[in-house]
Protein backbone atom coordinates (compact mmCIF):
# COMPACT_ATOMS: atom_id res chain seq x y z
CA UNK A 1 0.00 0.00 0.00
CA UNK A 2 1.52 3.59 -1.26
CA UNK A 3 0.53 7.13 -1.37
CA UNK A 4 0.60 7.94 -5.08
CA UNK A 5 -0.92 10.72 -6.63
CA UNK A 6 -3.18 11.32 -10.10
CA UNK A 7 -5.65 13.43 -9.23
CA UNK A 8 -4.74 16.60 -7.94
CA UNK A 9 -3.69 18.09 -11.45
CA UNK A 10 -7.68 18.01 -12.03
CA UNK A 11 -8.54 18.92 -8.76
CA UNK A 12 -6.57 21.50 -8.38
CA UNK A 13 -7.18 22.91 -12.01
CA UNK A 14 -10.54 24.04 -10.47
CA UNK A 15 -11.19 27.37 -8.61
CA UNK A 16 -13.80 27.40 -5.86
CA UNK A 17 -15.74 30.32 -3.45
CA UNK A 18 -16.12 28.36 -0.60
CA UNK A 19 -18.53 31.08 0.63
CA UNK A 20 -20.64 31.54 -2.19
CA UNK A 21 -21.44 27.74 -2.67
CA UNK A 22 -22.37 27.69 1.04
CA UNK A 23 -24.12 30.74 1.49
CA UNK A 24 -26.38 30.64 -2.30
CA UNK A 25 -29.45 31.93 -1.42
CA UNK A 26 -30.93 29.78 -3.57
CA UNK A 27 -29.54 26.99 -2.91
CA UNK A 28 -28.47 26.85 0.62
CA UNK A 29 -26.30 23.88 1.27
CA UNK A 30 -28.86 21.69 3.39
CA UNK A 31 -31.33 21.72 -0.13
CA UNK A 32 -28.30 21.49 -2.26
CA UNK A 33 -26.84 18.39 -0.42
CA UNK A 34 -30.73 16.85 -0.66
CA UNK A 35 -31.10 17.48 -4.13
CA UNK A 36 -27.24 15.99 -4.60
CA UNK A 37 -27.90 12.76 -3.44
CA UNK A 38 -30.62 11.51 -5.72
CA UNK A 39 -27.69 11.40 -7.77
CA UNK A 40 -29.82 12.71 -10.57
CA UNK A 41 -30.52 15.54 -13.13
CA UNK A 42 -29.24 17.85 -10.24
CA UNK A 43 -26.12 16.32 -9.41
CA UNK A 44 -24.39 16.28 -12.03
CA UNK A 45 -26.15 18.80 -14.71
CA UNK A 46 -28.26 20.89 -12.52
CA UNK A 47 -26.93 24.43 -11.20
CA UNK A 48 -23.75 24.60 -10.27
CA UNK A 49 -24.58 25.60 -6.39
CA UNK A 50 -25.67 22.24 -6.12
CA UNK A 51 -22.79 20.37 -7.45
CA UNK A 52 -21.20 20.12 -10.75
CA UNK A 53 -23.27 22.22 -12.74
CA UNK A 54 -22.69 20.33 -16.09
CA UNK A 55 -20.60 17.08 -16.31
CA UNK A 56 -19.49 17.43 -20.14
CA UNK A 57 -17.01 15.45 -21.29
CA UNK A 58 -13.39 17.20 -22.47
CA UNK A 59 -11.27 15.87 -24.75
CA UNK A 60 -7.96 15.52 -23.12
CA UNK A 61 -8.77 16.28 -19.64
CA UNK A 62 -9.05 12.72 -18.03
CA UNK A 63 -6.96 11.48 -21.18
CA UNK A 64 -3.60 12.40 -19.08
CA UNK A 65 -5.13 10.55 -15.81
CA UNK A 66 -5.07 7.81 -17.90
CA UNK A 67 -1.53 7.42 -19.44
CA UNK A 68 0.06 8.22 -16.05
CA UNK A 69 -1.96 5.33 -14.60
CA UNK A 70 -0.93 3.26 -17.46
CA UNK A 71 2.47 4.35 -16.89
CA UNK A 72 2.98 3.48 -13.50
CA UNK A 73 1.32 0.28 -13.39
CA UNK A 74 2.31 -2.46 -15.39
CA UNK A 75 -0.43 -3.88 -17.29
CA UNK A 76 -0.37 -7.11 -19.22
CA UNK A 77 -2.33 -6.84 -22.43
CA UNK A 78 -5.96 -7.08 -23.11
CA UNK A 79 -6.21 -5.82 -18.78
CA UNK A 80 -9.45 -5.74 -17.17
CA UNK A 81 -10.16 -2.71 -16.06
CA UNK A 82 -12.85 -1.13 -13.54
CA UNK A 83 -13.98 1.97 -12.32
CA UNK A 84 -16.38 1.98 -8.93
CA UNK A 85 -18.10 5.17 -9.38
CA UNK A 86 -17.97 5.93 -12.73
CA UNK A 87 -20.08 8.02 -13.11
CA UNK A 88 -20.71 9.11 -17.17
CA UNK A 89 -17.83 6.86 -17.65
CA UNK A 90 -15.09 9.49 -19.48
CA UNK A 91 -11.91 7.95 -17.49
CA UNK A 92 -12.98 4.56 -18.98
CA UNK A 93 -13.53 6.36 -21.92
CA UNK A 94 -10.14 7.76 -22.11
CA UNK A 95 -8.39 4.46 -21.25
CA UNK A 96 -9.27 2.80 -24.14
CA UNK A 97 -7.10 5.72 -26.20
CA UNK A 98 -4.30 4.66 -24.04
CA UNK A 99 -4.92 0.40 -24.20
CA UNK A 100 -7.65 0.36 -27.40
CA UNK A 101 -7.92 -3.43 -26.32
CA UNK A 102 -8.47 -2.75 -22.93
CA UNK A 103 -11.77 -4.40 -21.30
CA UNK A 104 -13.45 -1.87 -19.48
CA UNK A 105 -15.76 -2.45 -16.91
CA UNK A 106 -17.54 0.62 -14.98
CA UNK A 107 -20.57 0.24 -12.22
CA UNK A 108 -22.11 3.79 -10.31
CA UNK A 109 -25.13 4.14 -7.84
CA UNK A 110 -26.72 6.85 -10.41
CA UNK A 111 -28.83 5.68 -12.73
CA UNK A 112 -28.82 9.09 -14.27
CA UNK A 113 -24.98 9.11 -14.78
CA UNK A 114 -25.19 5.28 -16.57
CA UNK A 115 -28.06 6.71 -19.00
CA UNK A 116 -25.63 10.07 -19.71
CA UNK A 117 -22.57 8.37 -19.92
CA UNK A 118 -20.22 8.23 -23.09
CA UNK A 119 -22.46 6.68 -25.99
CA UNK A 120 -19.45 4.62 -27.31
CA UNK A 121 -19.00 2.55 -23.74
CA UNK A 122 -22.45 2.70 -22.28
CA UNK A 123 -22.76 -1.39 -22.54
CA UNK A 124 -19.88 -1.73 -20.69
CA UNK A 125 -20.96 0.53 -17.29
CA UNK A 126 -23.98 -0.58 -14.78
CA UNK A 127 -25.63 0.41 -11.83
CA UNK A 128 -24.63 -1.40 -8.82
CA UNK A 129 -23.29 0.02 -5.32
CA UNK A 130 -19.68 -0.18 -4.38
CA UNK A 131 -20.88 -2.52 -1.21
CA UNK A 132 -21.94 -5.54 -3.63
CA UNK A 133 -19.78 -5.71 -6.60
CA UNK A 134 -20.89 -8.64 -9.36
CA UNK A 135 -17.44 -9.84 -10.19
CA UNK A 136 -15.22 -12.78 -8.81
CA UNK A 137 -12.21 -12.68 -6.48
CA UNK A 138 -8.97 -11.37 -8.69
CA UNK A 139 -10.59 -10.66 -11.83
CA UNK A 140 -9.37 -7.15 -12.48
CA UNK A 141 -5.88 -6.16 -13.70
CA UNK A 142 -7.04 -2.28 -12.13
CA UNK A 143 -9.17 -1.54 -10.39
CA UNK A 144 -9.72 2.37 -9.16
CA UNK A 145 -11.77 4.37 -7.48
CA UNK A 146 -12.14 8.00 -7.51
CA UNK A 147 -13.97 10.74 -5.23
CA UNK A 148 -16.37 7.90 -3.80
CA UNK A 149 -15.75 6.37 -0.93
CA UNK A 150 -16.42 9.15 0.73
CA UNK A 151 -19.32 9.01 -0.19
CA UNK A 152 -20.23 6.12 2.12
CA UNK A 153 -21.35 5.88 5.43
CA UNK A 154 -19.07 4.04 8.09
CA UNK A 155 -21.09 1.02 8.44
CA UNK A 156 -20.91 0.95 4.13
CA UNK A 157 -17.58 1.90 3.91
CA UNK A 158 -16.07 -1.11 5.70
CA UNK A 159 -18.03 -3.90 2.96
CA UNK A 160 -17.09 -1.45 0.16
CA UNK A 161 -13.34 -1.18 1.03
CA UNK A 162 -13.16 -5.07 1.87
CA UNK A 163 -15.05 -5.81 -1.79
CA UNK A 164 -13.02 -3.23 -3.92
CA UNK A 165 -9.96 -5.45 -2.55
CA UNK A 166 -11.58 -8.78 -3.20
CA UNK A 167 -12.22 -8.04 -7.16
CA UNK A 168 -8.33 -6.72 -7.67
CA UNK A 169 -5.31 -8.44 -8.49
CA UNK A 170 -2.24 -6.44 -7.62
CA UNK A 171 -2.63 -3.16 -8.91
CA UNK A 172 -5.64 -0.79 -6.78
CA UNK A 173 -6.56 2.97 -6.29
CA UNK A 174 -8.58 4.96 -4.17
CA UNK A 175 -8.83 8.54 -4.49
CA UNK A 176 -10.68 10.85 -1.73
CA UNK A 177 -11.58 13.72 0.09
CA UNK A 178 -9.62 14.37 3.19
CA UNK A 179 -8.39 17.69 5.26
CA UNK A 180 -5.33 18.46 7.06
CA UNK A 181 -6.03 21.58 9.26
CA UNK A 182 -9.31 22.97 10.17
CA UNK A 183 -9.15 25.43 7.13
CA UNK A 184 -9.26 22.65 4.86
CA UNK A 185 -12.23 20.85 7.20
CA UNK A 186 -14.03 24.18 6.73
CA UNK A 187 -13.60 24.54 3.04
CA UNK A 188 -14.89 20.73 2.57
CA UNK A 189 -17.45 20.96 4.61
CA UNK A 190 -18.82 23.98 2.69
CA UNK A 191 -18.20 22.67 -0.62
CA UNK A 192 -19.14 19.08 -0.69
CA UNK A 193 -23.09 18.02 -0.70
CA UNK A 194 -22.58 14.38 -0.19
CA UNK A 195 -19.65 13.46 1.75
CA UNK A 196 -20.45 11.07 4.77
CA UNK A 197 -17.25 9.46 6.00
CA UNK A 198 -15.25 13.08 6.73
CA UNK A 199 -11.38 11.47 7.79
CA UNK A 200 -8.15 13.03 7.94
CA UNK A 201 -4.96 11.30 6.05
CA UNK A 202 -4.82 9.38 9.01
CA UNK A 203 -7.95 8.23 9.66
CA UNK A 204 -8.20 6.90 6.33
CA UNK A 205 -5.44 4.85 6.81
CA UNK A 206 -6.81 3.00 9.37
CA UNK A 207 -9.59 2.05 7.61
CA UNK A 208 -7.45 1.34 4.65
CA UNK A 209 -4.93 -1.43 7.14
CA UNK A 210 -8.14 -2.24 9.23
CA UNK A 211 -10.29 -3.77 6.23
CA UNK A 212 -6.64 -5.41 4.64
CA UNK A 213 -7.13 -2.72 1.48
CA UNK A 214 -3.46 -3.63 -0.09
CA UNK A 215 -3.65 -1.14 -3.14
CA UNK A 216 -2.10 2.64 -3.43
CA UNK A 217 -4.40 5.88 -2.46
CA UNK A 218 -4.09 9.50 -2.39
CA UNK A 219 -6.40 12.32 -1.29
CA UNK A 220 -7.78 15.40 -2.45
CA UNK A 221 -7.76 19.09 -0.11
CA UNK A 222 -9.69 21.82 -0.31
CA UNK A 223 -7.25 24.33 0.26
Amino acid sequence: MAYKDFISVIHNSTTRDYLARVNNPDYPKAKAAKLAKQWGYDYWDGNRAINYGGYKYMEGRWEKVAREMVKHYKLPKNPKILDVGCGKGYLLFDFLKVIPDAEIFGIDISNYAIENSKKEIQKNLQIGNATELPWPDNYFDLVYSINTFHNLHNYDLDKALREFDRVGKNNKYICVESYRTEEEKANLLYWQVTCESFCTPEEWEWWFKHTGYTGDYSFIYFE
